[in-house]
């Protein structure tokens, strides 16, 4: 099956014999397609906001982007169709050395990556494949952030440079079969002391890399308190099912996590936190930043996709560019582009400079999936009944745009947050 981003000599514009020919009136459709040069200019990104970007970080982004244009746009579109996570992901991703950037651990950079490098990174992944950024997002961000900002020292060193060069995966257990949004009040997962061990007993929902991963960072309940563990998945007691059937990110293996008498050592509880939910609070504070990134990449793609259609397909005589119905989509999909990035781009400048917030990070992700949602339902309007077909593109952003939506905080509950954040009360039913 052909990737939407295939050899643009491929994708030429439709001159199709419309009288009667003997050409096959099959062969030149106009296919949407994404720019894979990694020195072109990203025509979504309208105010030119890679310009906040020093050289060297703009090194590493056309790095990134060489490699998501050889080896995983070829790919994507299959993978999506099969529900598989192609195993040489875990190998390309390990030779970009890029996971350990917010953590000062790549060879790239000495010091902890700009989060504003950060969130072009998570945006360029997502604007290939989503899925391919969720990956990313939960070994670097989720497992990695846990540890940094939860364990001690030790255990930093013990998990983040195997983690950092890929040769350990991570997946971040919080999720439940009966809390999402309400799991900080009701986690049901429990931890007790028994002797120098930990014994945890409980069921996590929707984990991504958890078919696969090495270590898992499981959260539990310690009677009023909430405390992490790194756990390995080989460990006697621990059970993973993928979980199947799923229309969104369908690249991504999340998986349902039993925990039935799973004992660790004290050493694999993250003692360098309060052991209360603030300490699951901050790293979500961290990724859900990453979130309004990947909407933003997702738009980005969804806008390139429906242009490129626009400028080749013709009917009733010329490009449906030309058609004024057609200009007034592009454009609010490109306003909506733009805003998300304005939004995103600020909100990391602010944890870069040491302040943001929970509210700034959750309004981000609030206005970016909200955008992102209007954004790729009108490229695949552009692209009509075509925009259903997979190998064509839109129809892959459309469907995973509605997972995005979802995770990271729910529109409902980023609301919330912003909402007691700007009014001083809390609107939250407990």
């Amino acid at each position: 099956m052909a990737a939407p981003t295939d050899d643009r000599t491929s994708l030429a514009p439709a001159t199709a014999d419309r009288s009667g020919g003997h050409g096959d009136p099959f062969a030149d459709l106009p296919r949407p397609h994404l720019e894979l040069d990694p020195d072109a200019e990203r025509v979504a990104d309208f105010y030119a906001y890679g310009e906040l970007l020093t050289d060297a970080e703009r090194d590493i982004l056309r790095r990134l982007r060489g490699y998501l244009a050889s080896d995983v746009a070829p790919v994507v579109n299959e993978a999506w169709e099969a529900a598989e996570f192609p195993e040489q992901f875990r190998r390309g991703f390990a030779a970009l050395d890029l996971a350990g950037l917010p953590y000062g651990l790549s060879t790239l950079s000495a010091e902890p990556a700009r989060r504003v490098l950060m969130g072009f990174v998570h945006a360029e992944i997502a604007r290939i494949d989503a899925s391919t950024n969720s990956f990313f997002g939960v070994q670097s961000g989720l497992a990695m952030g846990s540890i940094d900002a939860c364990g001690t020292p030790e255990q930093r060193e013990r998990w983040l440079p195997p983690m950092a060069r890929l040769d350990l995966i991570g997946a971040f257990g919080l999720t439940e079969p009966h809390g999402g949004s309400d799991v900080a009040g009701g986690m049901e997962t429990t931890a007790r002391r028994d002797g120098d061990e930990w014994v945890i007993d409980g069921h996590k929902r929707w984990i991504g890399n958890g078919t696969f991963a090495d270590v898992l960072v499981i959260w539990a309940r310690d009677g009023d308190a909430v405390r992490g563990f790194v756990v390995d998945r080989e460990t006697p007691g621990v059970t993973t099912a993928k979980i199947e059937g799923k229309t969104a990110l369908r690249i991504t293996q999340n998986a349902d996590i039993t925990l039935q008498g799973v004992r660790v050592g004290e050493d694999r509880r993250l003692s360098g936190g309060q052991g209360t939910f603030a300490d699951t609070g901050g790293v979500l504070r961290r990724t859900r930043g990453n979130a309004s990134w990947a909407c933003v990449g997702v738009q980005m793609a969804a806008y390139e996709l429906a242009l490129s259609y626009a400028q080749q397909r013709v009917q009733f005589g010329r490009p449906i560019a030309g058609f004024q119905m057609i200009q007034d989509a592009l454009v609010q999909m490109l306003g909506n582009t733009t805003a998300s990035l304005g939004m995103a781009a600020r909100n990391a400048q602010l944890i870069d400079g040491g302040g943001g917030s929970d509210a700034h990070s959750a309004l981000a992700k609030q206005f970016c999936a909200d955008r992102m949602r209007e954004t790729v339902a009108l490229g695949r309007q552009i692209v009509g009944g075509n925009g259903t077909i997979l190998e064509n593109g839109i129809a892959r952003y459309f469907n995973d745009a509605e997972a995005l939506y979802s995770y990271e905080g729910t529109r409902e509950m980023n609301t919330l947050i912003v909402g007691k954040k700007i009014t001083g009360h809390s609107a939250f039913v407990r």
